[in-house]
C-alpha cells in the first residue's frame, strides 16, 4: 500500500497532456507487456509499438471517445487506466474500463485501487452507470476487481493469444455504479 499518510496522485490527462507524457505512458505499457500482461500485445513488444498505441489512444481522447487517468509514484508516472466512452447510441449509460496498468516499480502500493476508484468517479460524473471490463482469467487483477464490487459474468476459454504462446481465457466483469 501507499506509505502512511501518502495519497496517490491521480491526474486526468487531456490529449495535449497525454502527448506531453507519451514517453512515460509508453514506458508503463512496455513494462507491463514485458512482464506478461495480457493487454492486447504479443512479444516481442517494442518501444515504437507502445508509442503507436498511445498515439491512437490520444486521438480517441481528443475525439471525446476516451478518458485517461494516470497515477504518479515517487514523482513519476507509474500507472494508467482509460474509460472507453465510444458506445452505441442505445448504450449511453455504459463505459469500458481499459488499460489498467501499473509499472512494476510501483506495484503493491494501492495505485491500481486508486486508479479504479478515480475512473469510477469519472464515469459517474459523465452519467455512466454501468462499467464493463475484461481481463485474462486468473490474472492478478481479478481479486482487485472482485473486491471492488465487479461481478464476473463469465469466462471464455481460448479468447486470445497469450503473449508467450498458447491461448488465454478471458474473464468478463461488470459493475453497476450508484
Amino acid at each position: 500500500m501507499i506509505a502512511a499518510g501518502a495519497t496517490p496522485v491521480i491526474r486526468r490527462l487531456d490529449a495535449a497532456g497525454a502527448k506531453a507524457e507519451i514517453a512515460a505512458l509508453a514506458e508503463v505499457l512496455k513494462d507491463c507487456v514485458d512482464d506478461g500482461a495480457a493487454v492486447n500485445f504479443l512479444m516481442p513488444f517494442s518501444d515504437a509499438q507502445a508509442r503507436a498505441f498511445w498515439e491512437r489512444a490520444i486521438a480517441e481522447i481528443a475525439a471525446g471517445k476516451a478518458v485517461l487517468l494516470v497515477a504518479d509514484h515517487e514523482g513519476r508516472l507509474a500507472g494508467t487506466v482509460m474509460l472507453g466512452l465510444d458506445t452505441p447510441p442505445n448504450q449511453p449509460h455504459r463505459a469500458d474500463v481499459k488499460k489498467m496498468l501499473v509499472h512494476r516499480r510501483a506495484r503493491r502500493r494501492g495505485l491500481a485501487r486508486a486508479l479504479l476508484q478515480a475512473i469510477e468517479a469519472e464515469a459517474r460524473g459523465l452519467g455512466r452507470t454501468l462499467l464493463t471490463l475484461d481481463t485474462r482469467h486468473g490474472d492478478n487483477a481479478e481479486p482487485l476487481y472482485q473486491g471492488m464490487g465487479y461481478v464476473l459474468v463469465g469466462v471464455v476459454p481460448g479468447y486470445s493469444l497469450a503473449s508467450t504462446g498458447g491461448l488465454d481465457a478471458a474473464a468478463f466483469y461488470y459493475k453497476q455504479l450508484d
